[in-house]
């Protein structure tokens, strides 16, 4: 069956939405924090005609609902070996964005016999340079906090803090609720560099010039410690750099896999 399949799957008790398209060798396309399967089509499209095409919602994304705990990259990663089990994948290329990029290098390294290739756009698991400027508004953020604790003793603190945190952290945290921003505070934390090194897939690493999220020296280390690797930086494109520059990412991506020889 080569049409778009929308299914739900059961891995220990926790649904996982997912698409699968297409037939011949298995591409998993996993998205970035605070998306889901949508923002990864453009992606998914340009493979779904010469391979068997899984796109998925992690948990707690999209139509996926979220753990009953907090989670770490690491959970993230064997509930997702657990997806690949399930669907009897003996090899599989990952293409990981941004938060699907921490999971990509996980596995990638865990089970070297399992990925074949791996694309990571943008993608994070490395622990940010710490300069001045960083730490300037860490004690800002600090010196807030306790001038805000202080003019509204009043309030309950778990409730007051609630509150701080919803007006003053960053975009990501604000946007995410329960479980799910517990996970964020955990999994920005985790530093995958010492991983790099023990990847033998074979790696592309796309990244936007202007990203600002993960920053090019991010993909400069990674290009340089994973064995087999080649970078390719698009200029005016941020974040998002396959959708920024996509006819671009078309051709490179088409090129990594050989499509157009096909």
């Amino acid at each position: 069956m080569r049409g778009q399949i929308d299914l739900n799957i059961d891995i220990d008790g926790l649904k996982m939405n997912y698409i699968a398209e297409g037939e011949g060798e298995n591409v998993l396309i996993l998205h970035g924090w605070g998306t889901n399967i949508q923002t990864m089509m453009p992606v998914h499209n340009i493979l779904k005609d010469s391979f068997k095409v899984y796109t998925v919602d992690f948990p707690g994304f999209g139509e996926s609902p979220e753990p009953p705990e907090p989670w770490g990259v690491y959970e993230y990663a064997d509930y997702i070996k657990r997806f690949i089990d399930e669907m009897k994948m003996e090899k599989v290329t990952l293409i990981g964005h941004s938060f699907g990029g921490r999971i990509s290098i996980i596995l990638s390294n865990k089970y070297p016999e399992l990925v074949d290739r791996m694309v990571l756009v943008d993608a994070a698991g490395l622990i940010p340079k710490r300069g001045a400027k960083y730490y300037f508004k860490v004690y800002s953020f600090k010196a807030m906090k306790k001038l805000y604790n202080t003019l509204f003793f009043w309030i309950p603190k778990e409730k007051r803090l609630k509150r701080f945190y919803e007006k003053f952290g960053s975009q990501d945290y604000r946007d995410a609720g329960g479980v799910m921003r517990q996970i964020l505070v955990k999994t920005v934390n985790e530093d995958l560099r010492p991983l790099l090194k023990g990847i033998k897939a074979s790696t592309l690493l796309v990244w936007g010039r202007d990203d600002d999220a993960t920053p090019v020296y991010m993909a400069e280390i990674m290009n340089a410690e994973i064995p087999d690797s080649g970078l390719v930086v698009f200029e005016d494109a941020g974040h998002y750099s396959y959708i920024d520059q996509y006819g671009q990412f078309k051709a490179v991506l088409e090129s990594f896999f050989g499509i157009n020889k096909k």
